[in-house]
């Protein structure tokens, strides 16, 4: 595993050979960061993982100076990984919760900045997760919320869908949810148009 640019940048981990995870390429990570990072700062924000895997996308997050990276894996294989990474990165603002995703944003009360999603593409309800998260409390004003997925998967219709992107068999639904002055901005101008017209 290579973490591609920021502080830890070309640092590399042996990944063990019996996690299970399907981790982001390389290329595939290195261009949806650059789309992220053309949204909105990933410095200072806090970050949510879900699905995290070998962590590569974690460790995307803390190497560009996010203030604060949430892991949630529930393989013990992936979370000693995890753990191992950040132990030798030395970094403490990452939170590995050895936890099942589905359930934590279900339950979770606390929002993020960005989230990202990487379930398996196999997962028995695989096209519900992105509705469940927009829905949940994982959200605010602001927030940025990427999920990967396969070319099967359409997920435009959603609320807050802001685009798609596609880097080999990767995809990315990318949907950006509007900042309260966003939204008192919007308002403002339809209130303006109503009265034009």
């Amino acid at each position: 595993m290579r973490i591609i640019r920021g502080k830890y940048g070309r640092r590399r981990f042996d990944v063990p050979t019996n996690i299970t995870a399907r981790p982001t390429t390389d290329f595939a990570r290195e261009n949806i960061f650059n789309v992220i990072e053309n949204i909105t700062d990933i410095e200072g924000a806090r970050c949510l993982d879900l699905f995290a895997g070998t962590g590569a996308v974690s460790f995307e997050f803390l190497s560009r100076d996010a203030a604060s990276v949430t892991s949630v894996e529930k393989s013990p294989i992936q979370g000693r990984f995890i753990e191992k990474v950040a132990r030798e990165l030395g970094d403490s603002n990452i939170r590995l919760l050895r936890a099942d995703a589905v359930r934590y944003i279900r339950d979770a009360v606390t929002p993020f900045d960005i989230i990202f999603a990487d379930p398996p593409y196999n997962m028995e309800g695989f096209a519900d997760i992105p509705a469940a998260v927009l829905s949940s409390r994982l959200i605010k004003p602001g927030s940025v919320f990427i999920m990967e997925h396969s070319k099967a998967y359409d997920f435009s219709s959603l609320p807050h869908f802001d685009h798609h992107r596609a880097y080999g068999s990767v995809n990315f639904s990318i949907f950006v949810v509007p900042s309260e002055v966003d939204s008192a901005s919007e308002l403002a101008g339809e209130n303006e148009k109503n009265t034009a017209e």
